[in-house]
């Protein structure tokens, strides 16, 4: 591992900050589509260079240009057009609901995206919700919730104290925050001596890096966070972390916490984590760059057989499968079922994003399905399509 120089981890400010893992010219953002291929081609890029703390386990991005990226009504990155993850958010909407008596309440979401997980916390339990998100656009089918739920097209700062919640939640925003502890802080400032519950969930760094989820290694998650890192950066910060867990069949990492006394030091186990964390990433490029020669050699005899194939897919798993394997042919076209997607072109491989329906007349002999916990869902589609003899295989 290189040595970073000037520089210290962004959650404990330690100099134990070491870069173990490097790949260039990957496109800024995954989740902003292009209508035309040439300049899906030409996107932007930027560079990956990842280090590790070994004192809190925290990784995250140095070479990440906050300046760069700009969260416009044009970033699309919702997954609620999937039964399976409809399921989920409902779920864990009511999970919360029940576990923190979310009745009749005041619901703030930071990174509220287009607006779903809000609109159910506050129609089932009969809440009122306020939501922050730039990129927030008004959908159709949430034009009856006006009175219930308010969007501020901003970012979520101190100078929105105004707005207080008995609960606040904020999902996949994290993780884009170069800071991560700043937006903690800020969180800790405004709500003075309101004491409401807090619950985060981001990408789980034990996905990504021991069990090797690597198409989740993108420009626009600046920093990686396991469960030690992520315990670390809430008890710094003034709250008290009450639970984590491993959701969505450990692709996520849930926390939950309440504002309490500022905590700087790691227990033995904390310490022992990160110790285990730290052999992880030692060996990761070794095993990163065997996943990627297998895909490339898998991709090969495909083509030499004359199998057509597609991806499903067209989210940050999907654009980073082909940009990392820096492959355009065999693969032409990557489905995915959110419509607002379809017709668009992924960035740097431009790749041509289209609908499922598209494959009844296509006939691809392969399915890479990007995400393994959506295999049962698509397989079921192909069925009802005549496609049953489809063969699927799993982009892990």
């Amino acid at each position: 591992m290189n040595t970073i120089s000037q520089s210290s981890c962004p959650v404990c400010g330690s100099s134990e900050w070491k870069v173990f893992f490097e790949i260039k010219d990957v496109p800024i953002f995954c989740n902003l589509l292009w209508s035309n291929q040439q300049e899906a081609q030409n996107c932007h890029r930027g560079d990956l260079d990842l280090a590790f703390c070994s004192h809190c386990g925290f990784i995250s991005n140095v070479a990440f240009d906050p300046d760069r990226l700009e969260y416009t009504q044009s970033y699309e990155n919702a997954l609620d057009f999937s039964p399976r993850f409809q399921d989920y958010a409902k779920s864990l909407a009511m999970r919360l609901i029940e576990r923190h008596n979310l009745y009749h309440k005041t619901v703030l979401e930071i990174g509220s995206g287009k607006g779903e997980f809000l609109v159910l916390l506050s129609t089932l339990g009969n809440n009122y919700g306020i939501g922050f998100d730039p990129s927030y656009v008004q959908l159709d089918q949430h034009q009856h919730t006006q009175d219930q739920v308010k969007f501020i097209q901003d970012y979520y700062s101190e100078r929105y104290t105004e707005y207080q919640g008995d609960f606040i939640c904020c999902r996949h925003t994290l993780e884009h925050i170069p800071q991560p502890t700043q937006l903690l802080k800020s969180i800790k400032q405004t709500i003075g001596d309101q004491k409401p519950d807090i619950f985060f969930e981001v990408p789980n760094a034990l996905e990504t890096f021991e069990r090797l989820g690597i198409w989740d290694i993108i420009y626009e998650h600046c920093g990686y966070f396991s469960p030690v890192s992520m315990a670390y950066a809430f008890s710094s910060c003034g709250f008290e972390v009450d639970n984590i867990e491993e959701e969505f069949k450990g692709q996520f990492l849930c926390v939950e916490a309440h504002p309490g006394k500022t905590v700087t030091t790691l227990t033995a186990e904390q310490t022992k984590k990160v110790k285990q964390l730290a052999e992880v990433v030692k060996g990761f490029k070794t095993k990163f760059d065997q996943k990627i020669d297998f895909w490339k050699n898998k991709l090969e005899t495909f083509k030499t057989e004359g199998k057509r194939v597609v991806t499903w897919g067209a989210g940050s798993k999907g654009v980073t499968f082909f940009n990392f394997l820096k492959m355009q042919n065999p693969i032409e076209y990557i489905v995915d079922i959110n419509p607002r997607k379809q017709r668009k072109y992924v960035p740097g491989t431009g790749q041509k994003i289209v609908s499922p329906e598209f494959l009844e007349e296509y006939k691809p002999d392969i399915v890479i399905v990007m995400n393994p916990i959506y295999q049962e869902e698509i397989k079921k589609m192909l069925a009802n399509m005549g496609l049953q003899n489809c063969v699927l295989e799993t982009g892990v």
